[in-house]
């Protein structure tokens, strides 16, 4: 009776059997399933993050930058569209600014190609263990993509992607002023005119902030002042006075406001925003003591001030900051409101 009992312990000693078989079957599955559009979206399109010391570092020196209109919810496509967009103008421009830049700014670009390389490796060593089974084709095609983008986010390390209040609008910003913006802009212009890059699906208008600062009478007069005198010594001695029209936005600025008010209990400590009145008579005063015979012409303007009010997430309504830029005429229109030109001039005709 006790010799049986050793044959059945050498039937429990038999070595499992191996797993790695199974694992076939999981990993073909793997293969053939549809990436999610997330992971699409995360595969082929590396967006910058937005910079949320931003808020205060616009209220403590002058920023240029590109403040962007788009349709609502789909700020993601048109924030890849602009950097498509701008990538070699702005390449360009850093040659120009990078002397200007800050020790801290000049460390952080490198840091977010390093971060944008290193999560691209990642992802495609993800995609490579999923789909080992895929079309080298398809490799070659999604990788060229994805460099692609990666080229252009490297172009514009320089800008930092600034979080918004308001819905349909984005925000790049350089780390300094003084940056070429609305040259930047006029070879856009030319570019899309000959045909060199394609008309932007999501991209309406491309507003260049010259200069940034803090919405006071004093900041305000002081930044218009010497955006003018660069344009006057630009444009040269001329014996006619400068015609010029200003333009004052406060788009979603109310809105935020009166939401503001309502929610909070001591609205006397709220501080009231440049009426539209005021901040025209602050322009004014400061073209005229540049030029005095400057006259204001709305009709056929052949220079504009522009003055945003930037709906940057974090700022106190009290501490507003605005964008400020003087255009040449061929970068705006005066009808049917005084704004910047549109990228596509004819959007309804080009959907028909």
């Amino acid at each position: 009776m006790a010799a049986p009992e050793p044959e059945s312990r050498h039937e429990t000693e038999t070595p499992a059997p191996s797993r790695e078989p199974p694992l076939e079957p999981v990993a073909d599955a793997a293969a053939d399933r549809a990436l999610q559009p997330w992971e699409q979206h995360a595969a082929v399109i590396n967006l910058p993050r937005y910079d949320y010391r931003a808020s205060g570092s616009l209220l403590l020196r002058s920023h240029s930058g590109f403040l962007i209109t788009c349709p609502i919810k789909r700020e993601k496509s048109a924030t890849k569209e602009a950097i498509s967009i701008l990538g070699e103008y702005i390449s360009h421009a850093s040659s120009h600014s990078s002397e200007n830049l800050e020790p801290c700014c000049m460390e952080a670009a490198p840091k977010k190609r390093k971060l944008c390389s290193e999560a691209s490796k990642i992802e495609h060593s993800e995609d490579a263990v999923a789909n080992g089974t895929s079309d080298a084709s398809e490799s070659t095609e999604a990788s060229s993509c994805h460099s692609k983008t990666s080229e252009d986010v490297d172009r514009t390390s320089n800008l930092s992607l600034v979080k918004l209040s308001m819905s349909g609008l984005l925000f790049f910003s350089f780390p300094s002023g003084g940056v070429h913006v609305v040259q930047m802009l006029t070879e856009v212009f030319h570019s899309l005119r000959s045909g060199k890059i394609k008309s932007p699906q999501w991209c309406h208008h491309i507003f260049p902030i010259q200069e940034t600062c803090v919405l006071s009478e004093t900041e305000l007069h002081a930044t218009v002042s010497k955006l003018f005198l660069d344009f006057f010594r630009n444009k040269g001695d001329q014996d006619d006075p400068i015609k010029f029209a200003v333009g004052y936005n406060r788009r979603g600025i109310d809105e935020t406001t009166t939401k503001t008010q309502k929610n909070d209990d001591n609205s006397s400590s709220q501080q009231a925003l440049m009426h539209r009145e005021q901040c025209f008579k602050v322009v004014a005063g400061a073209i005229k003591s540049v030029s005095e015979g400057a006259i204001v012409d709305l009709k056929s303007p052949e220079v504009a001030v522009l003055v945003e009010v930037l709906p940057i997430s974090g700022v106190p309504i009290g501490s507003s900051v605005a964008g400020v830029s003087v255009l040449p005429a061929e970068l705006f229109s005066a009808k049917p409101r005084l704004c910047v030109k549109a990228l596509v001039s004819d959007t309804k005709a080009k959907k028909k």
